[in-house]
């Protein structure tokens, strides 16, 4: 009986849109509209270099004038900034017996690109929790105090006393104060599962049912994704958790198709036993909390960060005004 062999199942040019397009559909994070995607953020995610310049321009300012018969207007400056994101490259590879499972099924392409899919949509929330505790990190310049360049954003009542360190429905209230009047931008809220468990036991978790989508959990209006990724800290009763606002659009995602970029390709060893095959999938893209600059400041490789570096504070400098960087962490503990 003739043996299934990757190379006879896995076709790139159908393999990797179908790869992309499941990674979009299975992220929980894409689906709750805090990731978007379009084809500029995607051309950008293509260019060679290690960041890419995302302009931006600044809101408009002043006050209007009284329109008087020949006199003249005062013209006001439209000012831009430059925000600046790192193109992230990774990489996987699987042998044929990681994948037997798949390789029963009837579609086989299909069922071992829906594996591949679901890899980096959990892949991809990986990479966002590193870049979170990269914005929202502390650290200390040579000769220099501490450092939180995203302060403003933070609020953390883990250091009060009793319920007062523990989430609240007011608490959360004051997390969203923090954008002030741009709180309404607020659509999402990402938090560790023990804290889910926790306001679920509290009857604070809704179940919305939108008439033409998919049913999700929310809590005071904000759509809820669960991430055991969110940091915690300590332990027993003095666990610090930390969770995420969003607001729609906060995170830019481009998915990049570099010159010679191969996604997907197919090897094989002979040598051993009866031979093994390897599946080899590659990505490249921007995922950019929109207003945070990547400075690149300690970064090793010409390729660009590791996920270790995306956590580095001092990589990441603020560039938009605070309410425009339509993210909040929210640092409690739970009861």
């Amino acid at each position: 009986m003739a043996i299934t062999k990757l190379s006879d199942v896995i076709v790139p040019e159908l393999f990797n849109p179908y790869v992309i397009n499941k990674t979009m559909e299975k992220s929980a994070l894409v689906q709750s509209g805090i990731i978007t995607t379009n084809e500029e953020f995607n051309k950008l995610a293509s260019q060679a270099a290690p960041t890419v310049n995302m302009p931006f321009f600044d809101d408009l300012t002043g006050e209007s004038e009284q329109i008087i018969e020949d006199a003249d207007l005062t013209p006001d400056k439209i000012t831009s900034k430059s925000d600046v994101a790192a193109i992230i490259r990774r990489a996987k590879m699987w042998a044929a017996t990681d994948l037997s499972a798949a390789l029963a099924g009837t579609d086989l392409m299909a069922a071992i690109a829906s594996l591949v899919s679901g890899f980096w949509a959990r892949d991809m929330q990986k990479e966002l929790i590193a870049i979170l505790n990269g914005i929202f990190g502390t650290f200390t310049p040579n000769e220099g105090s501490a450092t939180t360049r995203l302060a403003s954003n933070i609020l953390d009542i883990s250091s009060g006393s009793g319920a007062a360190a523990k989430w609240s429905a007011s608490a959360f209230i004051d997390a969203q104060q923090l954008l002030g009047d741009a709180q309404s931008q607020l659509t999402a809220i990402a938090m560790h599962s023990a804290t889910y468990s926790n306001l679920k036991k509290q009857n604070l978790i809704a179940t919305e049912h939108p008439s033409m989508d998919v049913s999700f959990e929310s809590y005071q209006g904000k759509r809820v994704i669960i991430d055991d990724g969110c940091p915690v800290v300590g332990s027993g009763s003095n666990q610090v958790f930390t969770s995420y606002l969003f607001g729609e659009g906060a995170i830019a995602l481009g998915n990049g198709s570099p010159v010679g970029f191969v996604p997907t390709e197919v090897d094989r060893d002979k040598k051993k036993g009866s031979g093994i095959d390897y599946l080899i999938n590659r990505k490249t893209m921007i995922l950019h909390p929109r207003g945070v600059k990547f400075t690149n400041t300690n970064v090793a490789k010409a390729e660009g960060p590791s996920r270790a570096e995306l956590q580095d504070a001092e990589n990441w400098l603020p560039v938009y005004d605070p309410k425009q960087i339509r993210i909040v962490a929210f640092k409690h503990k739970i009861g």
